[in-house]
């Protein structure tokens, strides 16, 4: 039997019966009798972009409801109690009931969202009616069927002909009518003009009004909402920074982070749905609340192809904005102080989150990436201008002088000695009574840098390759866990950060993303190096040696990377001792290893012809020679402990000059990128998931 009800059910007893009420289908609940719709029947809907109307989750839907009602808005009388907005979507806006709208907490946005109460919903699509008009709709029909029985038949699926059948009551409306054929038979129709012909015409061809015409009304959503529908709890939350260009379209970030949520929904939901956590995604604008010069670089901005200039005023100026001593230390403290801001406001609005060891992730694009470096780090120019000081005065001491110099230059480093010190002192002073509070009120879980060109700028500083392979020679993991660089093959502004900590690493591949589709792919942490573009093995050794080691991708040696830039006498040189090597009968294969100089110890050794020999040696200064194994995979005494560097796979039609232009904003939507940033943030849940089924097993 189906529970009946009062008409009083104002919710949560109707959310608790659920079970009860359920048809087998799984469709939504009937009642025996006519009453007012539950809470749980009536769906709330929001609608962005001017598109359709979605619905909120069951958890989201029914608190929206029951604010409602405690506003006044079922109908009850007297003076309306003030209702706190309700937090939906996973936090990330709120909803004003009496307003009827809903807006984001953590950024600001022109746009209202509206928020709409479905009562009647159109069959098949479930899409709302307007309010105006289903409130209309349910006064009538409550005034009219209220308390009546209904059929004994659930099957809203197929629906029944109601040929021959009169309407038993009916509705105008401003353009449209409603006719009921029974209690839960309802059809909606156009008074438009067209439609009426229409009408007609089909009903003297012997359709029905309702099958030819008509639109079938449900009233209550095909689904009840519970409170049980809620989303799961955030363990992880990412702080999406952006990068030059912000100025130039305002709000272009929260469009960014919101493709990207979007598309890291659908990954979570097709490889993460077993874990009980969630990552969410927050924008962070920086740029906009910055005033920098004011209007002094527009007012000296000539007028002839203005447009242009001011696309560059508003994107690539940022560069030099953080290139100037004077306005660099605003832009760090704009992105710093916004960090801290919407982390606190986060931790005020989900106080279990640090409780419950909740982690933080920051995605950085473009010059976003060197910012967030400088944050994390404390880099400062002032540091490059002491040293720089320190070292002139090195070569001073160095270089002859008078008597009366020297000794004026002996007070001069007494007294800047005597004023370090005053400093210091001063320093562990204040640092004894107000404690300096961190930089970032967060440890950086993940670094993620998306089309970034920190390593120009770290080159630039005088970072130099060292001897470890270790992360800590440009980021310590103290600071931030793990770095890793992301980047499209074609992507200008790109760089490399791997080479700056292990030279040789500019021979070895990027690794590879995979693919969003890929089946049962190899972990990242499994992939070894291979070598960029090898080149084929040295044929000087016998015969027999060269036919049983056939040169593959995988076999092939590490050669020297020839970059853009090497001297085009170099290339022609190769060329002709190329050309001379094929006289001595040793083919084709060897010309071509002329085109890449090997710079591996054993073909150094094998080399026997003196000027192949010396050429070797010639381009092979400054670089130190490379370990290498028979499969082409670097050694592991040299391997950095993780890998940083991530490459895009280019697409098979991609148009690499297209892609040149548009690869470095085609980050944000693309299925591989959120498949590889929810792989590395979910890693350890995964693992922690693993064992314990493991262990149940």
């Amino acid at each position: 039997g189906w529970a009946s009800s009062d008409s009083g059910g104002s919710g949560l007893a109707g959310g608790q019966r659920a079970a009860e009420r359920r048809r087998p289908g799984g469709g939504r609940p009937r009642y025996e009798v006519v009453r007012e719709l539950g809470a749980e029947e009536v769906r709330w809907f929001y609608r962005e972009d001017r598109k359709t109307w979605k619905p909120f989750i069951g958890y989201d839907s029914l608190r929206i409801e029951l604010a409602f009602r405690a506003l006044g808005g079922s109908g009850g009388g007297g003076e309306p109690a003030a209702v706190e907005p309700v937090c939906v979507r996973s936090g990330l806006y709120e909803v004003d009931v009496a307003s009827a709208e809903s807006y984001p907490v953590y950024w600001n946005q022109s746009e209202k969202i509206p928020v709409m109460r479905g009562q009647w919903f159109i069959d098949g699509t479930w899409q709302p009616l307007e309010e105006e008009e289903s409130n209309l709709i349910e006064q009538e029909h409550l005034n009219r069927f209220k308390g009546q029985q209904l059929q004994e038949s659930f099957d809203m699926e197929i629906s029944k002909p109601v040929d021959g059948k009169e309407a038993i009551h009916s509705l105008k409306l401003s353009r449209n009518h409603v006719d009921w054929h029974s209690v839960d038979e309802v059809y909606l129709y156009s008074d438009a003009t067209t439609s009426k012909i229409a009408r007609t015409v089909t009903q003297k061809l012997g359709f029905s009004k309702a099958s030819s015409s008509g639109t079938r009304l449900h009233r209550g959503y095909v689904e009840e909402a519970t409170l049980e529908d809620k989303p799961p709890q955030t363990s992880h939350i990412v702080f999406v920074v952006h990068g030059i260009g912000q100025k130039m379209d305002q709000g272009r970030i929260i469009k960014n982070t919101a493709m990207m949520r979007d598309t890291a929904r659908k990954v979570e939901e097709k490889y993460f749905s077993n874990l009980a956590t969630h990552v969410e995604f927050l924008p962070v604008e920086w740029r906009s609340k910055l005033t920098l010069d004011g209007d002094t670089v527009d007012s000296i901005t000539p007028d002839k192809v203005r447009g242009l200039r001011d696309m560059l005023n508003s994107s690539a100026m940022d560069i030099m904005y953080y290139t100037s001593p004077l306005y660099r230390d605003e832009l760090v403290k704009g992105l710093q102080q916004e960090l801290n801001r919407l982390y606190s406001l986060f931790c005020s609005r989900n106080p279990e989150f640090e409780e419950k060891g909740g982690k933080v992730s920051i995605v950085s694009h473009s010059l976003g990436c060197v910012i967030t470096y400088d944050i994390m780090t404390g880099w400062n120019p002032v540091r490059l201008y002491e040293q720089l000081l320190q070292k002139e005065e090195e070569e001073l001491e160095e270089s002859w002088m008078s008597y009366e110099e020297r000794r004026l230059l002996e007070e001069l480093y007494l007294t800047k000695q005597r004023l370090r010190e005053i400093e210091e002192r001063l320093h562990e002073l204040k640092a004894s009574t107000i404690s300096k509070p961190p930089v970032l009120k967060f440890k950086v879980e993940n670094f993620f840098c998306m089309g970034s060109p920190l390593a120009v700028f770290l080159a630039l500083r005088g970072i130099r390759p060292g001897t470890s392979g270790s992360q800590d020679h440009i980021l310590p993991r103290a600071i931030c866990n793990r770095l890793l660089n992301i980047f499209h093959p074609t992507d200008p502004v790109a760089y490399r950060l791997e080479p700056l900590i292990l030279k040789h690493y500019s021979n070895i591949s990027p690794v590879q993303i995979h693919w969003y589709n890929t089946a049962n792919p190899l972990p990242y942490e499994h992939m070894k190096p291979s070598f960029l573009n090898p080149s084929k093995e040295a044929t000087s050794a016998p015969e027999s040696e060269s036919a049983s080691a056939a040169p593959s991708p995988t076999t092939s040696p590490v050669m020297v990377r020839r970059h853009y830039g090497e001297s085009i006498t170099n290339i022609g040189k190769a060329s002709i001792l190329g050309a001379a090597s094929i006289g001595k009968g040793l083919g084709g294969m060897l010309f071509s290893r002329f085109g890449r100089s090997s710079a591996t110890p054993q073909t150094l050794e094998t080399g026997k012809d003196g000027p192949e020999g010396d050429e070797k040696k010639a381009t092979t200064v400054g670089t130190p020679p490379l370990p290498h194994s028979s499969s082409g995979f670097l050694e592991p005494t040299v391997e950095l402990e993780h890998r940083i560097d991530f490459e895009l796979r280019e697409g098979l039609v991609e148009s690499r000059y297209w892609s040149a232009v548009t690869s470095h904003t085609a980050y944000w939507s693309s299925l591989d990128i959120a498949l590889f940033l929810l792989t590395f943030m979910y890693k350890q849940d995964q693992e922690e998931t693993d064992k314990s089924n493991l262990d149940t097993l």
